[in-house]
């Protein structure tokens, strides 16, 4: 007999990953499970995908709180995927139809790619009819279907292609081009020692987006995808760029090909072929590098267990809020905002571009991308072959642009700047390096032999992509410690526009440069502020550079920090995060690592506070014997507290413990800044660098009184909800910064932390007793 519905909106809720595996899907399993907990909810596992919804049984169980604990560090699927040819015919639809009435599941949230989901939905057109056929077959009385009419399906999209047409980012993407960019570094450097040409085949069938982002996050000297492959002379044209690349002095040569290649005849591209003309052609050393599953399996990046984490919720949220006639969703991330979107139109959009290669129509096959995906293309050709004469501006267009860094470093800034350098000169412009900051452009500008004020060629940017740090140095000092000499050596060199990349004393900088427009001139140019910080604290954007890179880093510190932990099962340790004032880095390392608690210096710390963490430990402690994966963290940002430093956190909770667990508390300090920028990192530096210099060529050839007048000519550049802007400084300055604690008024991550709280089960304020903290 099938057990009862639950009451009112509350629903069993099944949910399966299903096709090829995906690092993040565990994340997305573990955040499906305990929303649905929370929501009064009761979540099923179906385990080996549709292959277990076929055969029911023990493959059908029942999720606890703790079956998902420890999940989101670990890669591919815990719950199995499995091929299933049964469920593509309607006999085994209707025994899977007969095992979820038979335990009482009225949801299904599917985590796949486009066939599982397209899967799904012929599933829920059919449910009625399914469940009519188990009543005429006597296998189900009308009595025992009568609570399941309607079924709801949600769709997660799993691939690390990131072919799913309506969303900007697939869970497992990121992850898997981490892959491919780690083995990209290491064999630039053995390509850099030999002066080899390397060629390297990349997973994407019909999507060429890992292949694309690849070539933009290495730098790489040419790229084959299915959807915009190369010209009819496409032999002499890569040969042509490659040739004039060494002969500017480039040691090594990377090509990098997607397994769908082909050219506008669809003939297929393989890298044999490529191998064999750079090897004869050319006479390069070149080797052939097929990186297979490697780029499917480990574990998932700090975006992929966020992304994974916040569809899971949003998936459940779905389930709630349907309705009989809602059509069945797919839930999709467009920049920076989870939407929800009809999952038959973006799989017919998704199919549309493989029929759309198939009849040779590239440009439509390019329009069913995304746009940021075009924008990316574009950002690559524009940064990679810079002797493009048709894209050469005319000399009065042309513009004197200086680049320059403020701040501590972050993860990007290079890749920001090599971009920006490629383009500037692809389209004729003067790209001038101000090395070391404001203090560097003001003592040392006219230093002998050289000074802080470079001319930078492509040779000297070529290989920053994916360098750390700051190669033309940053400095935390602003121009108003010296306004007339930076004013000075502004007019000097003839600084017609400026590029700055930097977090809030960019900002600041920035800032100043406008208000001292009236009494400098110099400073009537127009300038595009690039936020890149570690903190993500930057006015007029959800987003900064650097950001990503640092939660990689934390994250992957506190994976280290957690397996010690488990390891001696009663313990949790207190990690302290950098990010300044804003608690945006506590927050996103505490929901992808499942943090039990986040502190941060908008909410602050107080008694009361701690006393109910630490009687929640106690109480999950009490509940772990014998457990694995039992280890516990809690982030603190380094200002959550002038009092209740980390060290004195730890203590307390050791205090309170009373030998039932222990204590410890680890600072990562600088561990944070440091690093190989991620591919997120790297892509967006590209792009948004490249829509600055854009923006900056808008003014060219204006005076400096119609510069100063215009708001817009001082701009940062920002992602916020769906859509890449330029907010003008003036508005940015008076509306949205909170002067005083260095970040935005209003910071959108903020409401992320009720999530974090739910999904570590930490009470709620008004369910707990003021006094000692317990329920």
């Amino acid at each position: 007999m099938p057990p009862p519905p639950l009451p009112g909106k509350k629903r069993r809720i099944g949910v399966m990953t299903s096709g090829g595996d995906a690092p993040g899907m565990n994340g997305a399993v573990r955040a499906v499970v305990r929303m649905s907990i929370a929501k009064g909810c009761e979540p099923y596992g179906i385990y080996e995908g549709y292959e277990g919804l076929v055969r029911g049984g023990d493959l059908i169980k029942q999720m606890k709180w703790e079956d998902v604990r420890g999940y989101l560090s670990e890669g591919g699927t815990l719950i199995g995927t499995a091929r299933c040819k049964a469920f593509m015919e309607r006999a085994g639809r209707l025994q899977a139809a007969r095992n979820m009435v038979s335990a009482g599941i009225d949801a299904l949230v599917i985590i796949g790619g486009d066939g599982s989901l397209t899967g799904a939905d012929t599933f829920r057109k059919e449910w009625s009819g399914l469940l009519k056929e188990l009543v005429d077959n006597e296998e189900l009385t009308s009595s025992q279907i009568e609570p399941f009419q309607h079924l709801n399906i949600v769709g997660l999209v799993g691939s690390i292609d990131n072919d799913m047409s309506s969303t900007d980012a697939t869970i497992g993407c990121y992850s898997s081009l981490g892959r491919i960019c780690e083995a990209v570094d290491y064999i630039d450097a053995t390509a850099f020692s030999h002066q080899r040409a390397f060629v390297i085949e990349v997973m994407g069938r019909h999507c060429g987006w890992l292949a694309l982002m690849a070539g933009v996050s290495t730098g790489a000297d040419f790229v084959f995808i299915p959807e915009k492959p190369p010209s009819e002379d496409w032999e002499d044209e890569m040969c042509g760029i490659v040739s004039r690349h060494r002969k500017m002095g480039k040691r090594k040569t990377i090509v990098i090909v997607a397994e769908g290649a082909h050219d506008l005849s669809l003939n297929k591209v393989n890298p044999t072929k490529v191998k064999d003309l750079l090897s004869n052609r050319l006479k390069l050393d070149t080797r052939i590098t097929t990186l297979g599953h490697v780029q499917r399996g480990g574990g998932a990046c700090a975006y992929d267990r966020m992304l994974s984490t916040l569809q899971g919720v949003e998936a459940v949220e779905a389930v709630l809020d349907a309705t009989p006639e809602t059509p069945t969703p797919v839930i999709c991330i467009i920049e920076n905002k989870i939407v929800r979107k009809p999952l038959i139109k973006a799989v017919e959009d998704t199919h549309a571009v493989a029929k759309a290669i198939e009849a040779r129509d590239f440009t439509r096959a390019m329009k069913l991308r995304d746009a940021e995906f075009a924008e990316y293309h574009n950002a690559y050709i524009t940064t990679t072959a810079i002797d493009q004469p048709e894209m050469r501006l005319p000399k009065e267009k042309q513009m004197r642009i200086g680049i320059i860094h403020v701040g501590a470093p972050a993860g990007g800034m290079n890749s920001a700047t090599r971009a920006a350098v490629a383009y500037c000169l692809t389209r004729g412009h003067t790209p001038l390096a101000l090395h070391n900051g404001f203090p560097g452009l003001c003592r040392h500008h006219d230093d002998e032999p050289v000074g802080s004020v470079r001319e930078m060629s492509w040779l000297d940017v070529e290989g920053w992509v994916s360098k750390g740090g700051s190669e033309i140095g940053t400095n935390r000092a602003l121009p108003s410690e010296d306004m007339p000499k930076t004013a000075f050596c502004f007019e000097k060199y003839k600084i017609d526009a400026l590029f700055i990349i930097g977090g809030f004393e960019a900002f600041t900088a920035v800032s100043e440069l406008r208000k001292a427009r009236p009494e400098y001139p110099a400073f009537r140019i127009p300038i595009a502020l690039l936020p890149a910080t570690i903190s993500n604290n930057v006015p007029g954007t959800e987003y900064s550079v650097g950001s990503d890179t640092c939660l990689n880093a934390l994250v992957g510190y506190c994976d280290a920090i957690k397996q010690s932990a488990s390891a001696s099962r009663r313990r949790v340790f207190v990690v302290e995060t950098q990010g300044g004032k804003s608690g945006y880095i506590a927050t996103i390392a505490g929901l992808s690592i499942g943090a039990l608690a986040v502190y941060t210096p908008e909410e602050g710390i107080n008694i009361r506070m701690l006393a109910r963490d630490i009687e929640h430990l106690r109480v999950n402690f009490a509940k772990d014997r014998g457990q694995s994966r039992a280890g516990k963290l809690i982030l603190r940002n380094e200002h959550a507290s002038d009092t209740y430093t980390t060290e004195v956190i730890a203590n307390m909770i050791r205090e309170e413990a009373r030998g039932r667990f222990e204590s410890r508390f680890a600072i990562p300090g600088h561990v944070q800044q440091g690093g190989t920028p991620s591919p997120m990192d790297r892509v967006r530096a590209v792009r948004l660098a490249v829509k600055c210099i854009t923006f900056l060529e808008e003014f060219a050839g204006k005076s400096k009184d119609e510069i100063m007048a215009d708001a817009m000519s001082i701009s940062v550049i920002g992602i916020k909800g769906a859509s890449v802007v330029f907010g003008s400084m003036e508005r940015v300055e008076k509306e949205e910064t909170d002067w005083k604690d260095r970040r935005p008024k209003d910071e959108s991550w903020v409401q992320l932390k009720k999530i974090v709280d739910t999904l570590s089960g930490r009470p709620k304020p008004e369910d707990c007793c003021e006094t000692c903290g317990k329920k």
